[in-house]
């Protein structure tokens, strides 16, 4: 975990609501200047109680869903802004007694002392691409959950084993055939219909994600699609979740963020695994599982890799292996710039 380090004179704690924040000045010495209520569309009002103190002050604000234009103002006015991370600001959240001004009270305090976890506050400039992949993948994932309901249905029933449903093959099934019962047939439609209603506007994104961002990824793309089986989607997503590969100095780092590894928890001598397993980027570790089913699928030496790998480890914990060996790959391949050197892959 990274910490801030305290350098300014002025430091600025705001709890930031979806209508209105609650801020506090306060200088190194712990003396409070400003401690006030403002609505989020007095900009105004809010500039106009940090002017005084804008030669040496620094904001900071705890990750929420609502931090983008509290920090592209910050830009814009030429203000230090520091973004916290939610989980690890236990200091606000552990308190007994707990309101809005004592959470920003709280959160200047953190930063002044050093304490105050650091989160990554993305660029602006690609934010909305990125949550435009991120809305896809929701997409996606809504019309898996229909073809999984079909699944669980024929199950209901004990018909024969459908096998794999994808969004290739499932009207060449005659899914609707294999319900005798009327009701069970109009859920089944319903499923249909979504699915059919999804595949359009899933693919209509996909065409505008690929205009828009293919030309600004050109050499990024080409060294991430030298994994046979990773296509533009999942080189993409990979790429704009990262930003850049620099943020991470050690391999370790990355693929803890991408939720690849398990942290260990040490006390008197005795380690356990820690159960912290949410810790990191929910997107980036659905991207390198869902790489590592492509890679396996469509490279024959990788798919016997893996094979060996379920002999003695089992379905689960392979398919993690083989995630988390893939991001180590991707880790130095983007660092290195260099492509997939498939025998170094499978050799270490």
């Amino acid at each position: 975990m990274r910490f801030y380090h305290p350098h300014s004179r002025f430091y600025c704690g705001i709890d930031l609501h979806s209508r209105f924040m609650y801020i506090c000045i306060m200088d190194k010495d712990h003396k409070i200047y400003v401690h006030k209520k403002v609505r989020n569309q007095d900009i105004e009002l809010f500039l106009f109680l940090l002017k005084p103190y804008m030669h040496d002050l620094v904001i900071a604000c705890e990750s929420s869903y609502a931090w983008y234009w509290l920090a592209d103002l910050c830009y814009d006015n030429n203000i230090e802004f520091i973004l916290g991370h939610a989980f690890y600001m236990k200091a606000v959240h552990g308190a007994k007694v707990k309101n809005d001004r004592i959470d920003s009270q709280k959160i200047a305090l953190l930063a002044l002392s050093g304490m105050f976890p650091l989160g990554y506050s993305y660029p602006r400039g690609k934010r909305a691409v990125r949550d435009l992949l991120r809305r896809r993948l929701y997409l996606a994932q809504q019309r898996a959950d229909f073809f999984c309901h079909i699944q669980l249905m024929n199950n209901q029933i004990n018909n024969p084993v459908l096998g794999r449903i994808t969004k290739s093959n499932y009207k060449k099934k005659n899914l609707l055939g294999l319900f005798p019962d009327p009701h069970m047939k109009k859920s089944i439609s319903s499923n249909l219909s979504l699915i059919e209603h999804y595949d359009p506007v899933i693919r209509d994104l996909e065409i505008y994600i690929l205009e828009h961002t293919r030309s600004l990824y050109r050499e990024s793309l080409n060294i991430l699609q030298s994994i046979h089986g990773i296509g533009d989607i999942i080189s993409l997503t990979i790429l704009y979740e990262i930003d850049t590969i620099d943020r991470f100095k050690r391999v370790q780092d990355f693929v803890s963020y991408c939720r690849l590894i398990r942290c260990t928890h040490q006390s008197a001598g005795k380690s356990c695994l820690g159960s912290n397993k949410k810790i990191g980027n929910p997107y980036l570790k659905r991207a390198f599982s869902e790489a590592a089913v492509f890679t396996a699928k469509f490279n024959p030496n990788i798919k016997k890799y893996l094979e060996k790998l379920i002999s003695r480890k089992g379905k689960p914990k392979a398919y993690g292996i083989l995630s988390r060996k893939l991001g180590q790959a991707v880790f130095f391949m983007l660092k290195n710039k260099t492509v997939f050197n498939e025998k170094r892959f499978l050799t270490h």
